[in-house]
């Protein structure tokens, strides 16, 4: 196992090589000059020409790659062209907000999409099943961003009951010690700030979870129908056993191995495509300043954030490949 571990992040570094190389070459691709639109469509070639040369633009492209390959071994991405700030210093301040609200869709994902599958399963044909998977097929269909309005014209609009956007409202004030908000209300010992913090996350954490929830409903269900079909499942339910038993302690844990590889796609997906979600609700976290990045052509802060969520995203799936041998004995990683 050690010695896997030990192979898989030794690939982490070519990975993440062509990564950066590939997000830096399409970056350049996209129509726009950086200088241009910092300065506005009415300034002069001279003042464009000099703040080009200013942040490195009129240098060939492989000198340009080479300078960011270098600054990322010293563990600098640079500076933001749009913000002027560094963007390890952006990063860390935003990463947070998107890391809660994707890893609060992902656990209801899981218990959602893993609850409706094992009674989907379990009542197969009957009126659960059908009903679990409309469900389902209705969550991967319906647009995050249709979704995500509804929600906020029936639940904050029509039915104020949560906000509409943003983290915490106005009134609210706590040190940011780690940028994690439910954390540092708790670090500031202020319970009525983490309700509150706790409250603006329902909207776009079910908006968010949907879809991962409705994939893995789908996936649960399918995997638990065949594991029900082996032979130990007739076994065990020949000596008598209870269905709770027969579903919980011996069919799921071995249904749940396959189901573990989309949870763990889908949370990487999260962590990348929360872009729609965090828009909608006006949630500062890292997709939204990726998308304000994307449309100034920052470069440096789109290569920054683009290589933070592809190196999340691996680890993530080497997780996944770990968790396998600890549900599974007989999976082994030795060779």
């Amino acid at each position: 196992m050690h010695s896997f571990i030990l192979r898989r992040c030794a690939q982490l570094v070519p990975t993440l090589l062509g990564i950066s190389l590939l997000t830096f070459s399409m970056i350049h691709l996209v129509p726009g000059d950086p200088a241009q639109i910092m300065l506005g469509e009415r300034a002069d070639a001279a003042s464009v020409a000099a703040l080009r040369t200013e942040m490195g633009l009129d240098q060939p492209l492989y000198v340009q790659f080479y300078r960011f390959f270098v600054d990322l071994l010293h563990g600098d991405l640079g500076r933001s062209f749009r913000t002027h700030e560094k963007v390890t210093t952006a990063i860390a301040q935003r990463f947070p907000a998107t890391f809660e609200l994707t890893f609060f869709s992902m656990v209801l994902a899981i218990l959602g999409g893993s609850g409706a599958g094992l009674i989907a399963a379990a009542r197969r044909g009957k009126s659960a099943d059908y009903a679990s998977m409309i469900a389902a097929t209705a969550g991967i269909s319906l647009p995050i961003f249709w979704l995500g309005l509804m929600l906020i014209l029936l639940l904050a609009v029509y039915l104020p009951i949560f906000p509409i956007s943003g983290r915490q409202s106005p009134h609210i004030y706590f040190p940011p010690h780690t940028h994690f908000y439910l954390l540092d209300t708790l670090l500031d010992g202020n319970l009525g700030a983490f309700a509150n913090v706790l409250w603006h996350l329902v909207l776009p954490t079910l908006t968010l979870a949907t879809v991962p929830m409705a994939v893995i409903a789908r996936m649960t269900r399918a995997s638990l129908l065949e594991v029900l079909g082996e032979d130990y499942i007739r076994t065990a339910w020949s000596k008598g056993l209870g269905e709770k038993t027969i579903l919980l302690r011996h069919a799921f844990k071995n249904a749940f191995i396959p189901a573990l590889t989309v949870i763990a796609l889908q949370f990487g997906y999260l962590l990348g495509g929360a872009i729609i979600t965090e828009n909608i609700f006006s949630w500062p976290g890292l997709g939204h300043w990726l998308f304000l990045a994307v449309q100034a052509r920052d470069f440096r802060a789109v290569q920054g954030g683009v290589l933070l969520l592809a190196t999340l995203f691996v680890l993530i799936n080497l997780l996944a490949d770990i968790l396998y041998a600890w549900l599974d004995p007989r999976i082994s990683y030795h060779k």
